[in-house]
């Protein structure tokens, strides 16, 4: 099974927004790699500590820490330690076995008043974790997707227009992270049944 990860960049509003980009990223890696890979980033987030003293909780928001911006300004890191700082963390995110799939929603050039943006770019990121997965040749791939409370509200919405299901499987891998979980959607369909989106893919909500 793979276990996907979903976050956003930009408002997902239209026709009226406050971003004109939309970014809908997923990273998603195998099931029984994540404690390792857990390991892997929380070795790191020592190591940035023990060279920058950069808090090992604290959050990274890539814009914000690189134009000195609060609350990396209190941290008093030069701008050269903050290269090096973005260097050590894109080499290492290069070396993680994971994937990550970006879809970008240029709302300025939509020509319709109706266009849903979140729908539109969940179903795209969707389609592309599953031809990644190759179903055909690997029947038994299943994939998982966990979002935050944060994105709740939102999968509300594209989740109305898919199938509902209360089928999922017992002592999911998602009890290993020490926080329960409970089923949004078994199968995610377009609004036609005839022609599902995937019929691989499984949505969780932290309870």
């Amino acid at each position: 099974m793979k276990i996907c990860y979903y976050d956003e960049s930009g408002d997902d509003g239209f026709p009226r927004y406050s971003s004109p980009l939309f970014v809908l990223s997923a990273i998603y890696l195998d099931h029984l790699a994540w404690k390792h890979i857990h390991g892997k980033i929380a070795e790191v987030r020592r190591e940035l500590k023990q060279e920058f003293d950069f808090p090992i909780k604290m959050e990274m928001h890539t814009k914000q820490f690189l134009l000195d911006k609060s609350p990396y300004r209190e941290r008093s890191i030069s701008e050269s330690d903050r290269i090096r700082i973005m260097n050590k963390l894109c080499s290492f995110i290069g070396d993680l076995d994971i994937s990550i799939i970006n879809i970008l929603i240029n709302k300025t050039i939509i020509k319709k008043q109706d266009y849903d943006v979140l729908n539109t770019a969940l179903k795209f990121s969707v389609q592309r974790i599953e031809n990644d997965i190759d179903p055909k040749n690997n029947p038994d791939m299943k994939f998982l997707i966990i979002t935050d409370e944060g994105r709740v509200g939102k999968m509300r919405k594209p989740h109305a227009q898919f199938n509902d299901s209360t089928i999922y499987p017992p002592n999911s891998v998602v009890a290993r992270f020490g926080r329960r979980f409970r089923p949004l959607s078994k199968t995610l369909y377009q609004k036609t049944r005839k022609n599902p989106i995937s019929s691989n893919l499984q949505i969780w909500l932290p309870t």
